[in-house]
């Protein structure tokens, strides 16, 4: 595997270690999510939400405001910024770092006076303002592949060669952001699977992973119950489970840094199983009087 990168946030540096992805777990503040069994509809619950992902071994939470689903008007930066700043705050008093999931500068900038360390802009820069306050505040950057408007519905046309479009878009967009001064450390890129691709052009995205390394940033990879998945099995959101951690397990494994994932305890222990079999970690000590661990009776009680 490659040697770790490093990711510069506004108030510490973080190594990310091959096969050993920083975890981000979704908290949505929107009430039009298309991923959500449950809508978190109080900040209380949000909290509550979020403190749990981070129990369950969330590296960071990623904050919503608005769904990127295109069947739902675009929602006003005042109505988004009152849903996320003081979900913000209350996780950066608990201590957790934060993503948030905008691509309005106003609500980044909101956020990041909040305690946001990291911008994930889902619109590829198309308010090139958006690097400006990743420069002025030293938030991370996520430059995420899309040829549609945020909110658009919309299948570009790639010619046969999504792969290089994806790569050439990247490459562009975070030579832009270093432009307007955002350092290269704080760049991550998104190949943005599901964003203006079809489901069989999301897969081949994903599997040229390991060319997109070379563009020399961290890659997030969000996988967590995207349509591509349902295509290939033919399951709704709620049920994408299995899918979505095939595609986490190709993913980490061609060199993905961060994985974006709405059943963080699933993906953890995923990922540590995986790291065994791959020979990264050994078994770790535990309990041989355990029963629980061995099976269960047919009445649901531990086995003698």
């Amino acid at each position: 595997m490659s040697a770790p990168a490093r990711l510069r946030l506004p108030d510490r540096t973080l190594e990310l270690a091959p096969g050993r992805p920083l975890v981000m777990g979704i908290v949505n503040a929107n009430p039009d999510s298309f991923s959500d069994a449950v809508r978190l509809d109080t900040l209380e619950r949000q909290v509550e939400h979020a403190l749990r992902l981070v129990a369950d071994g969330a590296d960071l939470i990623d904050v919503g405001g608005e769904s990127g689903v295109t069947y739902t008007g675009v929602t006003a930066a005042e109505v988004e910024i009152e849903r996320v700043v003081p979900l913000v705050e209350r996780l950066r008093a608990e201590g957790v770092l934060v993503s948030v999931d905008t691509w309005k500068p106003q609500v980044a900038r909101a956020c990041a006076a909040a305690g946001a360390a990291i911008l994930n802009d889902v619109s590829g820069l198309a308010d090139p303002e958006l690097a400006d306050v990743a420069a002025q505040t030293g938030m991370g950057l996520v430059v995420m592949h899309t040829r549609a408007r945020p909110k658009e519905a919309h299948f570009a046309d790639y010619g046969g060669d999504v792969v290089a479009d994806v790569e050439l878009f990247l490459r562009e967009r975070a030579a832009l952001a270093i432009e307007r001064g955002v350092d290269r450390a704080q760049i991550i890129v998104d190949p943005g699977p599901d964003f203006a691709k079809t489901p069989a052009e999301s897969a081949a995205v994903l599997r040229a992973l390991p060319a997109l390394r070379a563009l020399g940033h961290p890659i997030l990879l969000p996988v967590s119950r995207k349509y591509f998945v349902g295509a290939i099995t033919g399951r709704a959101p709620a049920d994408r489970l299995a899918g979505t951690l095939a595609a986490l397990g190709h993913g980490v494994a061609a060199g993905a840094a961060i994985v974006r994932v709405h059943d963080v305890a699933q993906a953890v222990d995923f990922l540590r199983v995986w790291r065994v079999l791959e020979g990264l970690d050994e078994v770790p000590e535990f309990d041989v009087q355990d029963d629980g661990l061995k099976w269960i009776r047919a009445d649901g009680g531990a086995a003698s």
